[in-house]
């Protein structure tokens, strides 16, 4: 699985945050996205996943193992994303919130895959519990499952790590780059922090108007 991004430029009016940008993440790499607030991290992923707001132009194209998806509505791009929010359904255990990424098929079989992943990420026991009855770690690790279980063709993480005090922000940068190596999908990672970037990383640094590939 690869994710090509093909000379992308992004503007806000007059104003050209990312200059044709071209860059291929292989399977199980990551493409580290850094920069200062305002300089179109964000707004990246915004366009790789399709909710670019309308004040914001792109142009160039996101192909995901030789699909375009820059056109295609979000349901047809095959990707996962994590932001810096869990965003946990609350009214759905932590075992009904893995069922739903689940593609349909037989509901025993369903079952099964969602306890083994609970027990891969050393929360065997919690599927009943619901978010709020979960701890912070416990509800990041939750989401990553649920990313990861609707079998995306890429991961987009939106600084996930950024509320996370710093025993547990290392733990489960660990775990979520773990998934996504053993997964072997590309990532996408924006972040402020050059700490949160796993070895070997290829780092883009961005600024208002131009491209640094480092």
């Amino acid at each position: 699985m690869s994710l090509v991004l093909d000379h992308v430029s992004l503007r806000l009016g007059p104003r050209l945050l990312i200059d044709d940008l071209s860059a291929t993440i292989g399977p199980g790499e990551v493409l580290a996205v850094m920069g200062p607030s305002g300089s179109g991290k964000s707004s990246l992923l915004a366009w790789l996943c399709g909710t670019l707001p309308p004040a914001l132009q792109a142009r160039g194209r996101a192909c995901l193992n030789g699909r375009e998806i820059h056109t295609l509505p979000l349901a047809q791009r095959r990707v996962g994303i994590l932001f810096q929010d869990d965003l946990l359904f609350p009214h759905l255990s932590a075992m009904e919130n893995l069922l739903f990424a689940l593609p349909a098929g037989p509901s025993a079989e369903r079952v099964t895959r969602a306890q083994a992943a609970l027990a891969r990420a050393e929360l065997a026991g919690l599927g009943d519990r619901q978010p709020h009855q979960l701890s912070g770690g416990q509800r990041s690790r939750v989401a990553v499952l649920r990313a990861l279980l609707a079998r995306p063709e890429a991961l987009l993480l939106d600084e996930p790590f950024s509320r996370l005090d710093v025993a547990l922000r290392t733990r489960f940068r660990a775990f979520v780059f773990a998934q996504a190596r053993e997964a072997a999908i590309p990532t996408v990672l924006v972040t402020h922090d050059a700490a949160d970037v796993p070895e070997g990383a290829r780092v883009l640094t961005l600024d208002p108007a131009e491209v640094h590939d480092a």
